[in-house]
C-alpha cells in the first residue's frame, strides 16, 4: 500500500489549531472520527497515546509522526496536519514540530503502518518535500507531493 492509498484530502487539516502534543493527536483524530475511518476516538487515541507512552514519535527535522492500531479503524489511513507556529512534540532533536501524518491502521494489519511509516520517513528526509510540505496552501498541494 503507498502513501497515496492512505491520504485522503477530507483528512488534512493545514491549520492545526492545537497548541500541544495531545492537542494536536485529538485533532488529527477528530478528523479520522468525522470522517468514518474509525468508529471509536476513545480506542483509537488510547492506542496512539499508549504508542507515545513507549517513545515520542517526533522524528525530529519537524515532523510528528504518532500512529496506532485498532480494531475501530475501518480503513487504513493517514491523517495529514501542519501547524504554523509548531508544537512541542517531544522530538528528538527538541525542536518544534509543523508536520504531522498521524497513522490509523486496524488491529489485525500485518505491517501496513510500518510500511506507511518506512515510506513517509524516507520521503519527509528530503528536505525539499519538508519545504513543499510547509508551503503548501492546499489539500492537493499536499497530495501533489506524495505522487
Amino acid at each position: 500500500m503507498k502513501i497515496t492509498d492512505m491520504l485522503n484530502e477530507k483528512l488534512m487539516n493545514l491549520d492545526l489549531k492545537a497548541n500541544d502534543k495531545a492537542g494536536v493527536i485529538n485533532e488529527m483524530i477528530d478528523m479520522l472520527v468525522y470522517e468514518g475511518f474509525v468508529l471509536s476516538k476513545k480506542a483509537i487515541l488510547k492506542a496512539v497515546m499508549d504508542r507515545e507512552a513507549i517513545a515520542s514519535t517526533g522524528v525530529g527535522m519537524g515532523i510528528g509522526i504518532p500512529h496506532g492500531k485498532s480494531n475501530t479503524v475501518v480503513k487504513p489511513s493517514i491523517v495529514f496536519g501542519k501547524s504554523i507556529k509548531g508544537i512541542d512534540f517531544e522530538s528528538l532533536d527538541e525542536q518544534p514540530s509543523y508536520i504531522f501524518f498521524l497513522i490509523a491502521v486496524p488491529e489485525d494489519s500485518a505491517n501496513e503502518h510500518l510500511k506507511a511509516l518506512s515510506q513517509l520517513s524516507r520521503r519527509l528526509m528530503n528536505q525539499e518535500v519538508r519545504e513543499q510540505l510547509m508551503k503548501a496552501e492546499s489539500t492537493e498541494e499536499v497530495y501533489k507531493v506524495f505522487i
